[in-house]
């Protein structure tokens, strides 16, 4: 987990408060992440930040201001499937 980060301001009790899940993580970084929408699949830009909550993640790629929601495989892999503009609005989507 060495590669784990948090949000810039947020504590992990935060992000655990906010989107309900007492066992939320900050997750590794290296991990194929792609987009995966009707008609569409793409690799993502690479993750600066990862947060798992069981079997759903949010991801915030390098140099974009989003968050992205999607599916966290057994394997590591992630299909992203939708956007967010800020980290509390993806927070409670979860």
């Amino acid at each position: 987990m060495a590669d784990a980060q948090l949000p810039r301001g947020w504590t992990l009790q935060q992000i655990r408060d906010v989107s309900g899940d007492r066992e939320a993580v900050a997750l590794d970084l290296e991990r194929p992440v792609k987009w995966v929408s009707v008609g569409q699949e793409h690799a993502m830009p690479r993750p600066e930040i990862v947060l798992g909550f069981h079997s759903l993640c949010l991801v915030k790629p390098v140099d974009d201001d989003d968050w992205y929601m999607g599916s966290l495989y057994d394997d590591g892999s992630i299909d992203c499937w939708e956007a967010y503009g800020d980290l509390y609005e993806a927070l409670r989507g979860l």
